[in-house]
């Protein structure tokens, strides 16, 4: 499990990044708006931890920015902030819990397993038009026919659908899929996404695969 931290207090920061380490999280951890939003949407986090006041954009522009960019990783807020006001403004930029300052480590830890128990929950089954996939029996349907798919294969649709209506590079692709072993180079990402193409697109008008040269790959319905 993954989370990335956002928070410019070393000492909370440092203390975060100790005890989730401690409970088997891998952290990624950055003081700044802008890189914590490039983090977003470029990684694939398990959960987001977003302080309020940070360098460049704030975690309200943080927040409204990772939503407007259609990434749904579950996000939770800290504020010093307890007004009820305060309260429904983070809900309303789209922020899945949040959390006022100080607060004990225990609460904040409960916390995040409720929103990874809610996404493993919403997250078994991806859709995208008549394309099913199922990510607890490892089956994937299009038009209601099963198709079968390598491991590898699996792998990189899993995290294009888990992407959708996003470009990805070749780089987070093969981030994505690294723990299954050291073969796979780039140079071999688009035979893999060749395969892909033709078991999931071949005989269907809707083409869901896209291809953007010099850029990466996305799933869609849409045209763009």
């Amino acid at each position: 499990m993954k989370i990335l931290i956002v928070e410019d207090d070393t000492k909370i920061a440092s203390f975060l990044k100790k005890g989730l380490e401690e409970e088997y999280f891998s952290i990624d951890l950055t003081q700044n708006g802008d890189e914590a939003l490039y983090l977003a949407q470029t990684n694939g986090y398990d959960t987001i931890i977003l302080d309020i006041m940070i360098h460049g954009i704030d975690g309200y522009e943080v927040c409204k920015k990772i939503r407007d960019a259609k990434v749904t990783t579950p996000i939770i807020m800290l504020s010093a902030k307890n007004a009820i006001f305060d309260k429904v403004t983070f809900l309303n930029l789209g922020a899945d819990d949040y959390i006022t300052k100080p607060f004990d480590f225990d609460e904040l830890l409960a916390r995040i397993k409720v929103q990874l128990r809610k996404k493993e929950q919403s997250d078994n089954i991806l859709k995208i038009a008549d394309l099913e996939l199922n990510t607890t029996t490892k089956t994937l349907f299009r038009a209601a026919q099963e198709i079968e798919l390598t491991a590898k294969e699996y792998a990189i649709l899993e995290y294009l659908m888990r992407n959708r209506d996003r470009v990805v590079n070749e780089s987070a692709i093969l981030n994505s899929i690294s723990n299954l072993d050291n073969a796979i180079q780039s140079n071999v990402v688009n035979v893999y996404i060749y395969r892909l193409r033709k078991k999931i697109d071949k005989n269907h008008t809707l083409k869901l695969i896209k291809t953007y040269k010099h850029q990466g790959y996305k799933i869609s319905e849409k045209d763009t």
